[in-house]
């Protein structure tokens, strides 16, 4: 299979080939091994080198084969190593699959390498000292692909992989996404399976999924992947059809907010702005109804609580870790910024994570309310454009916890309230700034409704495609 053939295909498509034997899985990983090499020595997305053979799978599973990667953080193979983007968890490896990850397996998906991360996804661009240069995004290889997903995000732009692993905490899959032109869907809270490590990463905030370039793609690992294990906190309505049958369904005439301005009232770079106002207007053609609309929340409760939940799930973890492995939690092994985000969260009392609890309840309730009134939310999906890289320096010793974490969340201003309220959120390439970076546009719904979001990306997708937008640096 040629690089320029390999690269036309979506996951879906790919599966398909296999299926009718006009390739085999064996010539469609070849392929992907031969792309990943002719794009990452400029992308810097992969972690170490590839793995000698693909990590087994069920190739009778949906995918047949399909090459993937997995997010060096949280998902995690048996005897492979999972960093975490940290020299603190330089090593580490868990004698057992993931829940998430068996899924893939049996999804049919064959695992070629790891994918770069920030340190402990604490940032969202992917820069990591750890890897020794930062991870460089496809459309300008001066500009970020985004974090924490950013590699992943990145070999699926340039085509090297039709579909990667990826997780959000606060948008770390769908900034990604909209940095690279891609789809990404971060699912409502218990959709997907996080154990038997993890009961609820960031204390119910982070969520496991993908990065994809097509919305088929999207649902059809979404139906390999769904549903609770054994054990798991959450228990939420399954779906009543599968969801590669949402794709092309028409999801009737829908009540729409816009909303174009953060609630913490940070500035928005007119192009982000913009691609949402468009694709508002293309929603009207399409017959549905949009309103000017927003959640009304508090938005210094929202940054307290991200302060006090990322800092003490980071510090759990860092210092865990430490002890574990038998290292110091310091400047040698962690990030200044990420050092006293530890540092700070090993200082919170339950007293203070309480009151946190308390503002997710406050935060969500008001969502909730909001989405009796509207079935979907259209928003910017982060506040500029892909960023230049080195913007958000993680390795920077003049900000504290709390000043590290508002220049984050300046730029992911419009994804965490929903990892917060648990709801289904999507990131769509609609948009492009005027020389030709790509912006992407939120759609939200409500709890559990993944269905209609797929049916109406599909139905933006169809109106206004975007697989022919394709980056410089690319495969074939």
């Amino acid at each position: 299979m040629n690089l320029s053939e390999y690269a036309r295909y979506d996951a879906v498509g790919l599966a398909d080939l296999i299926a009718r034997k006009e390739v085999t899985a064996a010539e469609v990983q070849d392929a992907a091994c031969r792309a990943i090499g002719e794009v990452n020595p400029r992308l810097n997305a992969v972690v170490g080198d590839l793995f000698a053979e693909p990590l087994a799978c069920d190739n009778s599973g949906r995918f047949r084969g399909v090459p993937f990667a997995i997010k060096d953080l949280v998902v995690h193979a048996a005897g492979v190593p999972t960093e975490m983007g940290s020299r603190l968890a330089r090593g580490l490896v868990f004698p057992h699959d993931s829940h998430l990850m068996a899924r893939y397996r049996k999804a049919g998906l064959a695992t070629m390498c790891r994918t770069t991360t920030p340190e402990f996804g604490f940032n969202a661009t992917t820069e990591a000292v750890v890897y020794g240069g930062p991870t460089r995004n496809p459309w300008n290889l001066e500009r970020s692909p985004g974090g924490s997903s950013g590699g992943s995000a990145a070999l699926v732009s340039a085509r090297a992989l039709p579909i990667a692993h990826a997780n959000d905490g606060g948008g770390s899959i769908r900034i990604p996404a909209a940095a690279c032109g891609l789809v990404g869907l971060k699912p409502t809270r218990g959709r997907t399976p996080v154990g038997p490590d993890y009961g609820d990463p960031l204390f119910g905030l982070g969520i496991e999924f993908g990065v994809a370039r097509t919305v088929r793609d999207v649902a059809a690992l979404l139906d390999c992947v769904e549903g609770p294990e054994p054990g798991d906190r959450f228990a939420i309505a399954r779906p009543t059809r599968p969801y590669a049958e949402e794709v092309g369904a028409e999801p009737g005439r829908l009540r729409v907010a816009l909303a174009t301005a953060p609630w913490s009232g940070v500035p928005v770079d007119p192009a982000c702005a913009d691609a949402t106002r468009a694709t508002a207007r293309l929603l009207e053609q399409l017959g549905h109804q949009v309103t000017e609309a927003r959640p009304e929340i508090n938005a210094d409760h929202l940054d307290t609580l991200n302060l006090r939940l990322w800092c003490t799930f980071l510090a759990q973890g860092a210092y865990g870790l430490g002890a574990m492995l038998g290292r110091e939690v310091s400047a040698d092994t962690l990030e200044a910024t990420v050092l006293r985000c530890a540092e700070l969260g090993r200082s919170f009392t339950i007293f203070d994570l309480a009151e946190a609890d308390a503002y997710a309840n406050e935060l969500t309730r008001a969502c909730g309310g909001f989405f009796t009134q509207y079935d979907l939310l259209v928003t910017p999906t982060a506040a500029q454009p892909p960023l230049p890289l080195g913007w958000l320096d993680a390795n920077d010793p003049s900000l504290d916890a709390d000043g590290w974490l508002r220049k984050v969340f300046a730029y992911a201003a419009f994804t965490a309230l929903f990892n917060v309220s648990g709801q289904p959120a999507i990131s769509l390439p609609l948009g492009s700034t005027p020389d030709g970076l790509p912006v992407g546009v939120q759609l939200v719904a409500r709890y559990g409704e993944e269905d209609l979001l797929l049916r109406v990306a599909a139905q933006l997708e169809t109106a206004q495609p975007w697989i022919s937008r394709i980056p410089p640096v690319r495969v074939g």
